[in-house]
C-alpha cells in the first residue's frame, strides 16, 4: 500500500473509531422542525484537502456515508418538535456552563432587559408630554393614571416580554412592538386610552433604543460589575497589607533583581486596577432624544412654539443620563467606545495579575488550598493546577475581543445612520459577561492562595549578587573610583556568596558607619520602602460608588 492509500485508510478508520459524523452528499440536514440547513435538491461535494512533501502525497476526504445526522443523534426537543434551549444546549457557555456566575447581568443585558428599558422610556416620555402645557392634547394625568403607568414598569414580567415578542413576529420591528404592546395594555384605561397615539410621539426608534442601552449599561455596571470589581481590588489590597513585610526576590527580564516584598507587588496591581476603575466610573453615559436625524423635525412640525432641545435635555437627564445635543439618528456611541476601551484596559491589568500569580505559583511562592474531591489531572493524581487564574485570563481575552470590537465599531455609522450598530449592541452582555466571569474566577483563586515563606526565603538566600546595587551606590557617594565596574567584575556571571560579598565590603575605603550598614545588609532586608508602600495601599485606593451622576 502506498503512502496516500495508507493515509486515506487510516483516516477512514479513525473517523469511524472516534464517531466523526460526515455530511450527507444528497440529503438535507434539519435543525428544528422543517428548517433546512442545506437544500435537498443541491448535492454537496465532499470537501477535500491535499498537500505533498518531497514526493509523498496526502489526501483527506470527508466522504459521504449517507448517514442522516438525526439518525445518529436525536437532539432533545420539546413536545412541538422544536429544539430545546437549556444550559446543556446553549451555544454560549455564558448561558450554559457559567450561567450561575453571570446571571446577575441577565435582568439588564438580556433581550428581556432591553424590552423592559424600552417600555420604561416609552412610558416616561408619555408622562413627560402630559407635563408640557403647550401639549394640550395630553392633559395632566391623575394620580391614579400615573400609578397605572408606573405599575406597567414595576410589574413588567417575562410574560409581558413574551407578549412583546409575539407582536414583533407580526410587525417585524422590535420597537414598534413595544409601542403596540403598551397601547394594548392601556386601551382599557379610560384616561390613558384617550391619548394612546402619544405613545412614541415624534420619536424614532433610536430615541428609545439609545436611552434603553444607556440605562442597561448604567444598571449593569452600578449593580453588578462595579461591586465585583471593588471586591477584587479590595481582595488584592488585603493581600498587599497582609504580606507587606514578606521579602521577595524581584525578577526583571526573568533574572534576579533588587528585592521587594510580596505585599508591595500586590499593591501595584490594586492601585492600577483602582485607577482604571475610576476612569470607567467617570465616563458619562449619554443619551439623545432628537428625532429621526437629530433636528427635532417632527417635533417642530407639530408644536413649533416648544423649545424641544431644552425639553429633550430635561427628559434625558430625568433618566439619570447625560444629554448629547449634537447627534444624527443615533447617539454617536463615543461614550460607549470610551467605556469599553477602559474596560479592556482594566482587563489587561488583571491579565497581568493573573499571569504573575500563575508564575509565583509555579515558583512555589504560593501554595493552593485543596478541596476534597477535586481533581487536578485525569492522569496525574498529584496535580493542583492554578485553574482559577487560567480561567480568568482566558475569559478576559474573550471579553476583550468583544469589547474591542464594540469600541472600534460603534463610533462609525454611515451618514446619518446605518443599522450595523444595532446587531453589535446586542452583544454588550457578552463582553461584560466574560469580564464578570473572569473577575469572579480571579477572586476564587485568590481565596485559595497560601504564601510559602520558606520558598521565598530560599530564593533570597541564593541571590547575594543583588547587593551589588546598594554597594556600588554607597561607593559612589564616598568617591570610590569605578564602583560600578568593580561590582560588575565581582558579580556578573559569577556565583556570589555571603562570604564573598562581606570580603569585598570589608576591603572598601569608606567610613566605618557606612561599612557597618553594608555589612548588616542582606537580600532579605534590602527591600527599600516596599513594606511601607504596601501597608499604605488603602490611601492610594478609592473604591467605587458607581457612575457619576450627570450635571443638571
Amino acid at each position: 500500500m502506498d503512502c496516500a492509500a495508507s493515509f486515506a485508510s487510516s483516516s477512514s478508520s479513525a473517523a469511524g473509531a472516534f464517531g466523526v459524523i460526515p455530511f450527507s452528499a444528497t440529503g438535507a440536514h434539519r435543525w428544528g422542525s422543517g428548517n433546512h440547513l442545506f437544500p435537498s435538491n443541491r448535492p454537496l461535494q465532499a470537501p477535500t484537502a491535499s498537500f505533498s512533501t518531497k514526493g509523498l502525497a496526502f489526501k483527506a476526504t470527508l466522504k459521504d456515508r449517507s448517514v442522516s445526522v438525526d439518525k445518529v443523534r436525536e437532539m432533545p426537543r420539546d413536545n412541538s418538535g422544536v429544539f430545546e434551549l437549556s444550559s446543556l444546549t446553549a451555544l454560549s457557555p455564558l448561558d450554559g456552563r457559567y450561567w450561575g456566575k453571570v446571571k446577575d447581568l441577565a435582568p439588564f443585558m438580556s433581550e428581556y432587559g432591553l424590552i423592559y428599558f424600552r417600555v420604561l422610556v416609552e412610558i416616561k416620555w408619555l408622562l413627560k408630554l402630559s407635563e408640557i402645557p403647550e401639549v394640550t392634547e395630553v392633559p395632566s394625568f391623575s394620580e391614579e393614571a400615573k400609578s397605572f403607568l408606573q405599575g406597567l414598569i414595576d410589574g413588567f414580567s417575562l410574560d409581558d416580554a413574551v407578549e412583546v415578542k409575539k407582536i414583533e413576529k407580526v410587525t417585524n420591528h422590535d420597537v414598534k412592538a413595544v409601542e403596540y404592546f403598551l397601547k394594548q395594555k392601556c386601551q382599557s384605561h379610560p384616561e390613558i386610552a384617550l391619548v394612546l397615539e402619544f405613545f412614541h410621539f415624534a420619536c424614532t426608534s433610536e430615541d428609545i433604543n439609545n436611552l434603553a442601552h444607556g440605562l442597561m449599561l448604567k444598571q449593569s455596571m452600578n449593580k453588578v460589575m462595579f461591586p465585583v470589581m471593588d471586591n477584587l481590588i479590595r481582595a488584592i489590597c488585603t493581600m498587599a497589607k497582609d504580606n507587606a513585610h514578606i521579602p521577595m526576590l524581584s525578577r526583571t527580564h526573568g533574572q534576579p533583581a533588587s528585592p521587594t516584598t510580596l505585599g508591595k507587588e500586590m499593591a501595584v496591581f490594586a492601585v492600577r486596577l483602582n485607577r482604571e476603575a475610576q476612569e470607567i466610573s467617570h465616563v458619562k453615559i449619554m443619551g439623545k432624544f432628537a428625532g429621526a436625524v437629530g433636528n427635532y423635525n417632527a417635533h417642530l412640525s407639530a408644536y413649533p412654539e416648544i423649545n424641544w432641545t431644552c425639553l429633550a435635555e430635561e427628559f434625558v437627564q430625568s433618566l439619570g443620563l447625560s444629554f448629547n445635543p449634537y447627534v444624527t439618528q443615533i447617539e454617536t456611541h463615543d461614550y460607549m467606545a470610551k467605556l469599553f476601551h477602559s474596560l479592556v484596559q482594566f482587563n489587561n491589568i488583571l491579565i497581568d495579575f493573573d499571569r504573575d500569580i500563575w508564575g509565583y505559583i509555579s515558583l512555589g511562592y504560593f501554595k493552593q488550598i485543596t478541596k476534597a474531591g477535586e481533581i487536578g489531572s485525569s492522569t496525574m493524581p498529584h496535580k493542583v493546577n492554578p485553574i482559577d487564574f487560567e480561567n480568568s485570563e482566558g475569559n478576559l481575552g474573550k471579553a476583550n475581543g468583544g469589547l474591542s470590537h464594540l469600541s472600534n465599531k460603534l463610533p462609525i455609522s454611515r451618514w446619518q445612520r446605518d443599522l450595523t450598530d444595532s446587531t453589535v449592541l446586542r452583544n454588550m452582555g457578552e463582553g461584560l459577561g466574560h469580564s464578570l466571569l473572569a473577575y469572579k474566577s480571579a477572586l476564587q483563586g485568590i481565596g485559595k492562595l497560601q504564601v510559602n515563606e520558606a520558598r521565598l526565603l530560599e530564593d533570597l538566600n541564593t541571590s547575594w549578587e543583588v547587593l551589588a546595587e546598594p554597594i556600588q551606590t554607597v561607593m559612589r557617594r564616598y568617591g570610590v573610583p569605578n564602583p560600578y565596574e568593580k561590582l560588575k567584575e565581582l558579580t556578573r556571571g559569577r556565583t556570589v556568596s555571603q562570604e564573598s560579598i562581606r570580603k569585598f565590603i570589608e576591603g572598601l575605603e569608606i567610613p566605618a558607619s557606612a561599612k557597618g550598614n553594608l555589612l548588616r545588609l542582606t537580600p532579605h532586608s534590602y527591600i527599600g520602602a516596599a513594606a511601607d508602600l504596601a501597608r499604605n495601599v488603602d490611601k492610594a485606593v478609592n473604591l467605587l460608588d458607581g457612575f457619576e451622576e450627570p450635571d443638571k
